[in-house]
């Protein structure tokens, strides 16, 4: 895993901003990889959100194969009747991604559920299995993983090696007190006057620190903050003494969720995409490319947003402003200038 938020880091997409937030502590597993079986149960239902130790709303979906998809499927895949997925969430995991269930040994979060309703559809088995960041990418490559739900971004730089199907927005966010009224609205305008925390050396820092040399050229002032971990940023936002955190959306959002019923709880007062203002960041499950497995994943993803177990999923783990309304294939990824 790497130690800080990153465009690197960002689009890894498990670091060590939302790890700190890991529900149950690390990941443990011998040598690089950890597996994980998960199953749908014989009435053809897959539950999200189990063991989510209040990550997630638990949701049963009634989830079955369609043939026509999965007639689309590799044949070696077809054959073996599993659909081996790849996290790369070691050492540890990030909620509401993909983390620790509450047992201690469930490999729960977002990600893999995607990936279990997914396989679902496809008519085969899940095997979720879980690896460091970079063994992730050795498992697609030597074919011990057939696809990878791990919160990848789509880069022009990674269409030279892997096929994607997309499946979520790669945003973030601002997170300020409920009783907060200032939203973002897309302006970083509204950031005049404004205190806001965020990472060092990460992609949302380079976003604001050049929002904040437009804010200075127009005679108007940011102040931006940093300090230790995320700690130590709750707490500034808490006590007032910044207005706003700007991160990971999906690390807001499980931040929201986790202070809704605090004396200080939080809201989500605005997205921006990760790719910056000119393109949509997109997240997508990642396989070999020429696999042959992007299209049938994207029908499958497409299936369950048409069905609605896909909104369903996202609303369980308070994701739904990262909805797509359509799974891409190898959807326009960040440019080879800033992969």
């Amino acid at each position: 895993m790497p130690s800080h938020l990153s465009r690197r880091g960002l689009l890894r997409g498990l670091t060590a901003a939302t790890a700190a937030l890991s529900l149950a502590g690390g990941l443990t597993a011998c040598g690089g990889d950890s597996e994980a079986a998960a199953t749908t149960d014989t009435t053809g239902t897959v539950t999200v959100g189990r063991l989510s130790n209040g990550a997630a709303t638990e949701t049963a979906l009634k989830v079955s194969e369609v043939k026509s998809i999965s007639a689309h499927l590799p044949a070696s895949v077809r054959r073996s009747g599993k659909l081996v997925i790849g996290i790369g969430a070691l050492p540890s995991g990030s909620a509401p991604l993909t983390f620790l269930g509450s047992d201690q040994k469930t490999l729960t979060g977002s990600e893999p559920d995607l990936g279990r309703l997914v396989a679902a559809v496809l008519g085969l088995e899940p095997e979720i299995r879980n690896s460091t960041w970079e063994n992730l990418f050795v498992g697609i490559d030597s074919g011990k993983v057939d696809v990878a739900f791990s919160n990848v971004t789509v880069t022009e730089e990674r269409k030279k090696k892997y096929e994607f199907a997309s499946y979520r927005k790669d945003n973030l966010a601002f997170e300020v007190l409920k009783k907060n009224p200032w939203n973002f609205d897309g302006r970083y305008q509204n950031l005049a006057g404004k205190t806001v925390s965020v990472g060092s050396g990460t992609n949302q820092e380079k976003i604001l620190l050049e929002w904040k040399a437009r804010l200075a050229k127009e005679g108007k002032k940011l102040t931006v903050k940093y300090f230790p971990d995320q700690n130590a940023v709750n707490l500034a936002l808490k006590s007032g003494k910044i207005d706003a955190y700007f991160g990971p959306n999906p690390t807001i959002s499980y931040r929201v969720r986790q202070t809704a019923r605090t004396p200080a709880p939080t809201r989500n007062a605005g997205t921006f995409s990760g790719a910056g203002a000119t393109l949509q960041g997109l997240i997508a499950a990642t396989a070999k490319k020429d696999s042959g497995l992007a299209e049938p994943v994207a029908e499958a993803v497409n299936h369950l947003i048409e069905h609605g177990q896909y909104g369903r999923l996202l609303a369980a783990y308070n994701l739904s402003n990262e909805s797509v309304a359509k799974s891409q294939v190898n959807p326009p990824g960040l440019p080879l200038d800033n992969s």
